[in-house]
């Protein structure tokens, strides 16, 4: 129950599993072709540039940044953890001039703040992360989107820890880049980088003034592919992660079967399952507020003299797999739980109740099925 790599459904590893084809063999490139098509529809940008490449969300980040920033241009990030200055250090080695605004551990930053910065300086590109993993803080990303498109500024969504798992409509919103990673609410093992780019920012990159700085980045090489696969033809860059895109082609067409209404309800229903049962054992988050909690992860905070080691030791004796903190400065304070993806109600349930005895075997009062009771009230109506 980390927040990535998360739990896979067994049609997804069996197509992990299956013999490995040539990726310019037929049936890879139906299969590759039916990925490209259906990110469209789980992203909700009809018109947007779907790509699939072998690497992690720090190289979807990357490719980003390389292809749509040139030295100098100026880039406003907004901070909300780790994942938010990952993205910023990223920026500057492509020459971007860095702006951060940095929100209060645990909190956002208010879309004022924002506005009032777009209005001072014309920037070329906005980043933010839609969830950081680090924190699990939410941010809207309707009215950032919209102050992109009103200020004339390509927006950038850090998806990693929200596609498929929080409601995404890029292209209504007006977002021009979504990214993430194939090992969280997507799904599939850890292994693809994966981004789906508006026709705006398509045509702020092919206006580069420069060359882009990272050769297996550049989607100069990769657009060919992308277009050579969607028209189900052959085509070679590099090779891709044949297997996982097997996986991936399975996983989307799981996502769509369920409904991506229905997925984001669901994933709603266990964030805030979750969150109350978190605070009926009497335990704090790292998130302000329920309205910037994250659906995909919970950050509680440990009880006063509570052990973080030995607590997260004594759940996985039980059978349960907990992530640390990751946020330096608040580190050894919290811990993270991700539910997203195929979790289900004996996954909540089984996960409180191993919690509910680390907190027990550390000698931390609370009266017993207090989580459990809570989270189900939540599942159960």
């Amino acid at each position: 129950m980390i927040p990535g790599p998360i739990e896979f459904e067994p049609a997804v590893l069996r197509a992990m599993g299956s013999a490995t084809t040539s990726h310019v063999a037929p049936n890879f490139i139906e299969s590759f072709g039916n990925s490209l098509d259906m990110m469209k529809s789980v992203w909700q940008c009809p018109s947007g540039q779907p790509f699939i490449l072998a690497g992690s969300g720090t190289l979807a980040m990357d490719s980003a940044a390389a292809n749509l920033v040139e030295q100098g241009d100026k880039v406003l990030v907004i901070s909300t953890g780790y994942f938010s200055d990952r993205f910023a250090d990223i920026l500057k080695r492509y020459g971007a001039a860095v702006k951060v605004l940095k929100a209060l551990t645990g909190g956002v930053v208010d879309t004022e703040v924002v506005e009032n910065e777009l209005q001072q300086t014309q920037y070329k590109v906005m980043v933010f992360t839609h969830v950081d993993t680090s924190t699990a803080v939410l941010v809207d990303p309707l009215p950032i989107g919209r102050l992109g498109k009103k200020y004339g500024v390509l927006t950038i969504l850090d998806g990693v820890c929200s596609v498929a798992g929080e409601e995404i409509r890029q292209e209504e919103w007006g977002i021009d880049v979504v990214l993430t990673a194939s090992q969280k609410a997507v799904g599939v093992p850890p292994g693809l980088a994966l981004l789906v780019v508006s026709p705006d920012a398509i045509d702020k990159w092919k206006k580069r003034s420069t060359p882009v700085g990272s050769y297996y980045s550049d989607w100069s090489n990769w657009l060919p592919i992308m277009n050579a696969y969607s028209d189900r033809k052959p085509s070679y860059f590099g090779t891709p992660a044949v297997n996982l895109v097997a996986a991936l082609e399975v996983s989307l067409q799981l996502i769509l079967k369920e409904g991506l209404s229905t997925r984001f309800e669901r994933h709603k229903r266990t964030g805030a399952a979750f969150r109350a049962g978190l605070s009926a054992l009497g335990l704090a988050q790292v998130p302000l507020n329920n309205l910037v909690a994250a659906n995909t992860l919970s950050a509680p905070l440990f009880p006063d003299g509570i052990s973080g080691t030995g607590f997260l030791s004594f759940v996985s004796d039980q059978g349960v797999i907990l992530a640390g903190g990751l946020l330096p400065e608040i580190k050894g304070k919290y811990f993270r739980i991700g539910h997203m993806g195929s979790v289900n109600k004996g996954d909540i349930i089984t996960t409180l109740s191993a919690i509910e005895s680390g907190l027990k075997h550390c000698g931390y009062s609370f009266i017993p099925g207090a989580g459990m009771n809570a989270a189900l009230n939540i599942l159960n109506v």
